[in-house]
């Protein structure tokens, strides 16, 4: 085992999130979680209480790390490009990791969503409060953009930026059926055209 408790419990999340994200929440039982992290049934309930618990706790620790990855990749200093480039950078990076095989790439936003929406309560609220999250850095950066003029003015950055989240998210779904990259080119094709310059 870790060496602390946060260690320790940090470990499970990321044992079964693999799991997870190759069968589901509920594709996925509790045995398999504790062989994948090396612990007894005792110590997972130690830290989690309950698998629905475990659930929750494996959005909310997704959305923390989502957040923190769209922060450095929205950073302007760092990246040290215009708003529109971050943006069609960050598209481009759903694009190509939602097209891999490397499950620790996948969105456990669509994988998710649909499942535990009727399933569990807090795990809905979580996922929508973190796709809320994701949506307001979105339509920051575009608000960026308006000002640093490399977006056009007549784009509403909310409004914007709801539309392309939900279009990504129904794209990821339809590649899923497809097994191809049809749907999320042509997401691509249209935030091209959506995020266009003044």
């Amino acid at each position: 085992m870790r060496d602390t408790y946060l260690e320790n419990k940090l470990h499970i999340l990321q044992a079964g999130r693999r799991l997870i994200a190759q069968k589901g929440f509920t594709g996925v039982g509790l045995s398999e979680i504790l062989t994948a992290a090396e612990v007894p049934k005792g110590s997972f309930y130690h830290y989690f209480g309950s698998k629905e618990r475990y659930g929750l706790e494996l959005i909310e620790q997704y959305v923390a790390e989502y957040l923190q990855a769209l922060d450095r990749m929205f950073d302007a200093h760092a990246s040290n490009a215009n708003a529109r480039e971050r943006l069609l950078r960050y598209w481009g990076h759903w694009l190509e990791t939602q097209c891999c095989e490397m499950l620790e790439h996948k969105c456990l936003v669509v994988k998710l969503s649909a499942e535990v929406a009727d399933l569990s309560d807090d795990m809905r609220v979580a996922l929508h409060t973190g796709t809320n999250a994701f949506i307001a850095r979105i339509a920051a950066v575009i608000a960026e953009g308006i000002a640093d003029a490399s977006l056009h003015t007549v784009l509403a950055p909310e409004r914007t930026a709801q539309m392309l989240y939900q279009m990504w998210l129904g794209a990821s779904l339809l590649s899923k059926l497809s097994r191809d990259r049809v749907a999320l080119d042509a997401a691509m094709d249209v935030t091209r055209c959506v995020l266009v310059g003044p």
